[in-house]
């Protein structure tokens, strides 16, 4: 009886050893890793406020840069060391918002949007608030059923891509453009446009599948390629990325029609395999008829 007791109290010491583990579980380092790397992207994406509040404005679309490609990596890391967790996409979302929906928004209000005021603030509000319901939109759609070619799209601009588009006023200032500051209504105008994107329902083709199975002889030209882009985004930063805006915006009705096409494909298949399960129902029908 007295090992009984001391087996379930919790005031005995072995009680208290299976209450502290229960407390304190070991978490693999491979599910903390990725979101360490959450976490400082989230610091370059704060640091990137503070560089726009005291108007150190290329500093602080360096820290968004930053924030970005760090957005990148801990997905993949996540995916690489199979330590993906709901806790981890939820702060993922959250790191999102601050640096692609408020740090975008408030270095465009003091670069351009504080020369029109209130209609100002209110743009860089509907971009940000944008921001944060498509991050929501996302995080409530992963539990959903979706079609099989689906993987290969995002609902709507996703936030990193949409950062990348809004600041695209700021890349032509840098490089002497005069725009920004002579028409801030322009400016105003276009970030809602990239905001009301972001919540679209226009499918955007998705690059997270891209990579996980290249050919042998692609290897090599890929890292070439690879190597020879990060070259030119240091020495032409701001010209490299002009580029790469302007490429996705032509890229959005590509992903339009592949996307309708890949639909109709699954809807032909769907039909096809009906029909398939239709037909031996048939043939039991015309011989009980015979």
């Amino acid at each position: 009886m007295t090992s009984l007791f001391q087996r379930f109290d919790p005031g005995s010491k072995t009680g208290r050893r299976k209450g502290a583990a229960r407390r304190f579980q070991r978490v693999p380092l491979r599910v903390v890793l990725p979101n360490m790397v959450t976490l400082l992207a989230l610091c370059s994406g704060l640091t990137a406020v503070r560089l726009a509040l005291d108007d150190r404005l290329e500093l602080a679309m360096m820290a968004i840069l930053l924030a970005a490609f760090l957005d990148a990596l801990d997905g993949r890391l996540a995916r690489l060391l199979k330590g993906t967790s709901r806790f981890g996409a939820e702060l993922d979302s959250l790191t999102d918002f601050v640096n692609f929906g408020v740090a975008p928004a408030l270095i465009l209000y003091q670069s351009s949007l504080a020369a029109l005021d209130n209609l100002g603030w209110i743009a860089a509000l509907i971009y940000a608030i944008c921001t944060g319901l498509r991050l929501a939109r996302f995080n409530a759609a992963l539990d959903t059923v979706k079609p099989s070619y689906a993987v290969h799209f995002f609902t709507g601009i996703p936030a990193p891509a949409g950062a990348l588009l809004a600041l695209l006023p700021m890349y032509f200032a840098l490089l002497g453009g005069r725009w920004l500051t002579e028409l801030p209504l322009l400016v105003a105008l276009y970030i809602v446009v990239i905001g009301l994107f972001m919540v679209s329902s226009l499918p955007t083709l998705s690059g997270k599948r891209f990579g996980a199975r290249l050919p042998s002889d692609s290897v090599l030209p890929l890292m070439v390629g690879a190597a020879a882009l990060v070259a030119l985004l240091v020495a032409f930063t701001w010209q490299v990325l002009i580029a790469l805006a302007l490429v996705y915006l032509a890229m959005l009705p590509v992903g339009l029609m592949v996307h309708r096409r890949m639909a109709s494909a699954e809807r032909a298949s769907e039909t096809t395999a009906l029909a398939t399960e239709a037909e031996p129902e048939e043939r039991r029908a015309d011989a009980s008829d015979d």
